[in-house]
C-alpha cells in the first residue's frame, strides 16, 4: 500500500508539472516590470530588467486571482490603462476574462458572452489604441471591446463576429502579430516565406495584397509572435519565433524589413513569449523564464545579443525538469500554447505541454502496472 501511495504521489507531481506551462503566463506592466502568473501556484513581480540577474522576485499572489488551471492561458497588456487581461485561466469558467490592475495589484473577474465564438479554439491580439481584442476562431474574425476597464464591471461583454478573412483558413494554425494597429497573419497557407496577410484595424478591412518583409526573411512555418511595446505610441516591431526555435526574427513594419537574432537557448514549441520595449521574454513548457535584449536602433547590438535566465524568478519558482517538451503530429483539433492557442483542421501541430502529458501518462501506466505486479507477487 505504501508503494502505491508513493507512485500516486509521483504521478500527481508529474501531472502538476505538465500542466504548469499551459496554465501560466508572463506579461509586463507599463513600468516594464516583468510579471509571472501561475508559476508553481503563485504570482511574481520580477521587477525591471536591471534586477533580473540576482535576488528573488516579489510574491504578489493575492485574492481574486484566477485558478490558472485552464489550457493555453494568455496574458495581454493594456498599456493605456496599466491592466493585464488574462484569458483561458479558469477551466470552470473559460469565457471569463480576469483583470489584474497593476497599479493596485488587485484582481477582478469580467463575465463574457461568447455567442458563436469558441473559447476553446481561437488566437487573439489586443489592439493598442482601441483596447479591443481581435481573435480568429474557426475561420471567423471576432472582436471584444474592453473599453477602459481596469476592473470588471457588472455588465457582461460580448464577442462579436466581424467577418471571415479574405485568405483561406482551411488547415490554418494561426500566427498573429500586432504592429501599427494592423494584424499581421503569418504562415498563411500558400503564402511565401517572409510574408503576411494584413487586417487594418481602424478601417476594418483585409488588405488585398500580401505584405513582404524581405525575400525569405523568415520561414513559412508555425511559431509564436509578440509585439515590442514603445514607451508611447503603437508597436512598430514584432518578434516571430518558429516552433523549432532556430532563430528569433524581428520584423519592422515601418521599413518592412526583418532582423535575425539568436534563437532561444531552450528549443520548445510549447513556449510562449512577451516583449517590453527592450526585452523579449520566453516562458517554456517547464516554467523556465529567460530573455534576450533588443534595441530598435542598433542592428549590431541585436546581432550580438544572447539569451539569459531571469534568475530572480528561477530562485523562487524553479523550472520542472519532468515537463520536457517535444513535437507531435496529429489530425483534428491542434493546439499550440500562447498567442497561437488552438486551431481546427488536419495537419501537423507542435505542443510541448501536450507531448509531455502523453509521456507522463505512459510513464504513469508503466509505473502503476509495475506496482500492481509487485503487489500480486
Amino acid at each position: 500500500m505504501n508503494r502505491q501511495l508513493t507512485i500516486v504521489s509521483l504521478l500527481l507531481l508529474f501531472f502538476s508539472s505538465a500542466a504548469l506551462a499551459a496554465s501560466s503566463c508572463v506579461a509586463f506592466d507599463i513600468s516594464w516590470n516583468l510579471l509571472a502568473f501561475g508559476l508553481d501556484g503563485k504570482d511574481y513581480n520580477a521587477g525591471t530588467k536591471d534586477s533580473w540577474a540576482s535576488g528573488s522576485a516579489k510574491n504578489i499572489t493575492t485574492s481574486g486571482r484566477p485558478p490558472f488551471d485552464g489550457t493555453n492561458t494568455t496574458c495581454y497588456l493594456s498599456q493605456f490603462y496599466n491592466a493585464i487581461y488574462v484569458l483561458n485561466a479558469d477551466s470552470s469558467n473559460p469565457s471569463n476574462i480576469y483583470i489584474y490592475n497593476a497599479a493596485s495589484s488587485s484582481w477582478s473577474t469580467q463575465t463574457v458572452t461568447t455567442g458563436n465564438f469558441d473559447v476553446s479554439d481561437f488566437v487573439a491580439i489586443l489592439d493598442h489604441d482601441t483596447n479591443i481584442f481581435y481573435a480568429l476562431s474557426k475561420g471567423e474574425l471576432y472582436s471584444l471591446d474592453m473599453g477602459s476597464l481596469t476592473a470588471a464591471n457588472s455588465t457582461s461583454l460580448s464577442w462579436n463576429d466581424i467577418e471571415a478573412p479574405s485568405f483561406t483558413t482551411t488547415g490554418y494554425n494561426p500566427v498573429m502579430a500586432l504592429a501599427q494597429n494592423h494584424i499581421h497573419f503569418l504562415d498563411v497557407p500558400g503564402n511565401a516565406a517572409g510574408t503576411a496577410n494584413i487586417f487594418v484595424i481602424h478601417y476594418s478591412y483585409f488588405q488585398p495584397e500580401v505584405q513582404s518583409y524581405g525575400n525569405n526573411s523568415f520561414p513559412a512555418s508555425h511559431g509564436q509572435a509578440t509585439s515590442f511595446f514603445m514607451d508611447s505610441g503603437v508597436q512598430e516591431d514584432f518578434a516571430f519565433i518558429p516552433d523549432d526555435g532556430s532563430a528569433t526574427y524581428v520584423v519592422s513594419v515601418e521599413t518592412n524589413t526583418t532582423q535575425t537574432l539568436a534563437g532561444p537557448s531552450t528549443k520548445d514549441s510549447g513556449a510562449t513569449y512577451f516583449a517590453s520595449t527592450d526585452s523579449l521574454v520566453q516562458l517554456t513548457s517547464d516554467g523556465a523564464v529567460s530573455y534576450i535584449s533588443y534595441s530598435n536602433s542598433s542592428t549590431e547590438a541585436n546581432t550580438a545579443a544572447t539569451w539569459s535566465t531571469v534568475a530572480n524568478l528561477a530562485s523562487v519558482a524553479p523550472a520542472s525538469s519532468s515537463a520536457a517538451s517535444s513535437t507531435t503530429s496529429k489530425t483534428g483539433t491542434s493546439s499550440a500554447k500562447g498567442a497561437a492557442s488552438t486551431s481546427t483542421g488536419t495537419g501537423s501541430s507542435s505542443n510541448g505541454a501536450e507531448s509531455a502529458g502523453v509521456a507522463i501518462v505512459s510513464l504513469g501506466v508503466t509505473l502503476m502496472a509495475g506496482s500492481i505486479g509487485m503487489l500480486l507477487l
